[in-house]
C-alpha cells in the first residue's frame, strides 16, 4: 500500500521548524543577509528546539526520528532562508550522520552528543582550491608519523568553517595510490579546532547564502592520533560519497522549500499588484509562472520523499537521491527567476524576499555535486554503467511515535 500522508509526528516537525524560523530567522534575515552576518546563537537555539537531533538515535541525545523528518525540517528551513538549511545539511547531513554510520563506538560517544546539543559545531572538508567535482584529484595528504598522522593541505568553500570546532576532512594516506588516482588510498579524519597547524578563515563577497558562514581550512603539519581516523584507511572515498548522499538529500528537500517560498511570495504579490486594470494573477503569463512553481513544488516533494523512504528502508538510494537533488535544484533556480519576474522592479531589490531567493537558489546547483555531475550519474545508471552499493543507513526503519 502506498500512503502519501504524513504522520502526526512528521506534521509536528513541520510545525516546529516553521514556527522556529518565524520566530528566530525571519525577523532578522534581511538585515543579516545585507550585512553578510552569521548568527552565532542560531545553532544553540536549533539544538534547544531538538531540531539538530531530529533523526539521531536517543542514545546520543537525539529524537530518534527518520529521514522524512529531516527532509521536512530542511524544507521549512530553506523556506525561511537557505543559510538555515545549510546548517542542517552540513552539521547534520554531512557530519552527524556520517559519524553515526562510520564512526567507532568511542567516536560516536565522543562527538555525537555534543554535536546534537551544539556544544560542538561540525564542518565537512572535502573541496579544495583546485578540486571540486573531481574528488580523487584532491591534494591534501596525511603521512604516517609514529602514533598518528601529519596532515597538510587546504580546504575551501567549507560551510561553517570559521565557526566550527569539529572538522571531518579527507586526505591521502597512500601517496602511491594518490599518484595512480586509486581512491582506496584516501582516508577520513576527525580534526578539532586548537590542533597546532589548523587555521580557518572566512570567505566574503558571496553571491548568495550571505547570512551563513563559508570559509577555508588550512592544514600545516597538523598532527593527529590514529584514533582520529574515521573508518579504515581505505574507506575515505566511500565515506565521502556516503556523506554526499546525505547532503544531496537535504539540498533536494531544501530546494523544494525554496520553490514553495517563491510560490507563496508570488501568489501574495499577484493578488495585490494590478496591471492593465486588474490583478496581475489574472494575466495568463503570470499564471503560467505560478503554475510551474506549484507543479515543481509537488515534484520536488515526491522525489525527496521517495529517497527518504528508500533510506528509511535501508535500500540503495544514491540514484534516487541524486535525481531529487538535480531536479529540485534546477526547479528552485527557475522558480526564483520567475519570482523576480513576477515582482518586476520590486523583485530587483531586497524590499521583497524574492531577490534573496534568486541569489540563494544558485548554490543548490553547485554544491554537493554540480548539476552536471548529477546528469552524468543519471545517464550512467540508465546506460547500466553505474550500480548502487548496499545502503549503510543507520536510522530506524520505523521511527518511534510521538507521545
Amino acid at each position: 500500500m502506498i500512503d502519501f500522508s504524513l504522520s502526526d509526528g512528521h506534521k509536528a516537525v513541520q510545525s516546529l521548524v516553521r514556527e522556529f524560523c518565524a520566530r528566530e530567522v525571519l525577523p532578522t534575515i534581511r538585515e543579516r543577509d545585507r550585512e553578510s552576518r552569521h548568527d552565532p546563537m542560531l545553532m544553540p537555539k536549533l539544538a534547544a528546539a531538538d531540531i539538530l537531533g531530529l533523526c539521531l538515535p536517543t542514545t546520543y541525545g537525539g529524537v530518534g526520528m527518520d529521514y522524512v523528518a529531516l527532509g521536512l525540517a530542511c524544507e521549512e528551513a530553506e523556506y525561511a532562508d537557505t543559510s538555515v538549511r545549510v546548517i542542517l545539511s552540513v552539521h547534520v547531513g554531512l557530519v552527524l550522520l556520517t559519524i553515526l554510520t562510520w564512526g567507532s563506538d568511542t567516536q560516536k560517544q565522543r562527538y555525537l552528543p555534543d554535536l546534537v546539543s551544539a556544544k560542538r559545531i561540525g564542518a565537512f572538508g572535502l573541496t579544495e582550491p583546485n578540486v571540486g567535482s573531481d574528488v580523487v584529484g584532491l591534494q591534501t595528504t596525511a603521512d604516517a608519523d609514529g602514533t598518528g598522522y601529519r596532515l597538510n593541505g587546504e580546504k575551501t568553500w567549507i560551510s561553517l568553517a570559521d565557526v566550527a570546532d569539529t572538522f571531518l576532512v579527507f586526505a591521502w594516506t597512500d601517496r602511491k595510490k594518490m599518484t595512480a588516482r586509486d581512491h582506496s588510498g584516501m582516508s577520513a579524519f576527525m580534526l578539532e579546532r586548537g590542533m597546532p597547524g589548523l587555521t580557518t578563515s572566512s570567505i566574503h563577497g558571496k553571491l548568495g547564502v550571505r547570512a551563513g558562514n563559508t570559509g577555508s581550512i588550512a592544514l600545516q603539519d597538523v598532527k593527529v592520533p590514529k584514533e582520529s581516523m574515521l573508518g579504515f584507511p581505505s574507506e575515505g572515498f566511500k565515506i565521502a560519497m556516503f556523506a554526499l548522499d546525505q547532503g544531496r538529500f537535504t539540498v533536494a528537500a531544501g530546494a523544494t522549500g525554496l520553490v514553495r517560498a517563491c510560490l507563496d511570495a508570488c501568489v501574495s504579490y499577484s493578488e495585490t499588484r494590478h496591471a492593465f486594470g486588474r490583478p496581475i494573477h489574472d494575466h495568463q503569463l503570470v499564471k503560467e509562472m505560478i503554475a510551474r512553481m506549484a507543479a515543481n513544488a509537488e515534484i520536488g516533494r515526491l522525489l525527496w520523499l521517495r529517497a527518504a523512504w528508500l533510506k528509511n528502508s535501508g535500500q540503495p538510494n544514491t540514484r534516487e537521491t541524486a535525481l531529487a537533488k538535480w531536479i529540485a535544484a534546477e526547479a528552485a533556480e527557475a522558480a526564483a527567476a520567475d519570482a523576480v519576474q513576477v515582482h518586476g522592479a520590486y523583485g530587483y531589490s531586497d524590499e521583497y524576499p524574492v531577490e534573496r531567493f534568486y541569489r540563494n537558489a544558485k548554490g543548490s546547483s553547485i554544491y554537493e555535486g554540480t548539476r552536471e555531475i548529477q546528469k552524468l550519474m543519471q545517464a550512467d545508471y540508465a546506460l547500466g554503467l553505474r550500480h548502487d552499493e548496499p545502503s549503510r543507513c543507520m536510522l530506524p526503519a520505523s521511527p518511534p511515535k510521538p507521545e
